[in-house]
This record gives C-alpha cells, structure tokens and sequence, in this order.
C-alpha cells in the first residue's frame, strides 16, 4: 500500500482493490482498471492516463474517491481534501496511485504496465531537466530582452491614434 502527505500534513493510504476501482467509477466515471489499454497486436493507449495528468481537478476527485473510506472516517469532505491538494501533493499523490494502480494487476500486466510507466517516468524526467537547463541559459536571457526592446522600439514609432 501506497501513500502520500496533502498539504495539512495529513497522511493518507492508497489501496487499490476491486472496491477501490468500483467506488471510483460510481463517483467519478472513471475506470481506473483501463488506466492503459492493450489490445494484440497494438500500440498501448493511455488516454486515461494523459487525461488523467492534464485535469488536475478530476485527478483530485478520482484520489478523493480511492481514499474515501478513511476521508469519512475522518471527517474530511471532498471540499476540504480538495483545498488540501495542491503542488507536490499532487505529485506525490499521483505516483502513489499510479504505482497502486499497477500493483493492482496481475504480474503478466504488471510487468508491461510497470515498464510503460517508467519509460513515461524518465520521459518527463529528460524534459524536465532539458527545460532547466534551457532557462537557466544566460544567453535566453538576452534574447528576451533584445526581443522586448525591439517591441517596445516598433511600438513607439506606431502613429498616435486620431482621439
């Protein structure tokens, strides 16, 4: 069993399990057990996955789901676990699922899963690290500022409007 901290410093469990995948699916209409399909013969598809990293806000509805149980023993309302997720909680919240996820299924899935989500892993490392790197040229910013003092120089010498 996975887990993760929010940002109240609450620790929370993550436990994927047929009642885990049934729950998220009534309330999020989410099918976390076709995170990545497979079909013979083609390439492997993870729509879910990529909507699930582009839509913050569903992301944190699908982990309140998998974590209902003890947000109810706790008292913590989808509202407030919501006000709770934010920055590297969700980060951090996300590879817990993930990993629980693939745990989830058996070891011949698990196998090709687990190798898709680490390729996915080192993808978003390498850009990650060529972004740093890139921004932390000295030499961007210079062409920043040439670019803003050429458009701050053709935008003076536009005509004054006729009020």
């Amino acid at each position: 069993m996975k887990s993760f901290t929010d940002n109240t410093g609450r620790a929370w469990l993550v436990n994927v399990n047929v009642g885990t995948i049934k729950r998220v699916r009534a309330l999020c209409g989410v099918d976390l057990a076709n995170i990545i399909s497979i079909e013979s013969g083609q390439k492997p598809r993870i729509e879910l996955l990529e909507r699930l990293a582009s839509d913050p806000v569903l992301l944190v509805d699908v982990l309140y789901a998998v974590c209902k149980e003890e947000a109810d023993s706790r008292s913590v309302s989808d509202e407030e676990f919501g006000r709770s997720m934010a920055g590297d909680a969700i980060e951090f919240a996300t590879a817990a699922l993930l990993d629980e996820i693939i745990d989830f299924f058996p070891e011949a899935k698990r196998k090709v899963f687990r190798r898709i989500l680490d390729a996915t892993r080192r993808f978003e490392t390498k850009t990650k690290e060529a972004l740093s790197t890139l921004l932390a040229d000295p030499k961007l910013d210079a062409r920043i500022d040439a670019a803003l003092e050429k458009l701050t120089t053709s935008s003076s010498n536009l005509p004054e409007s006729a009020e």
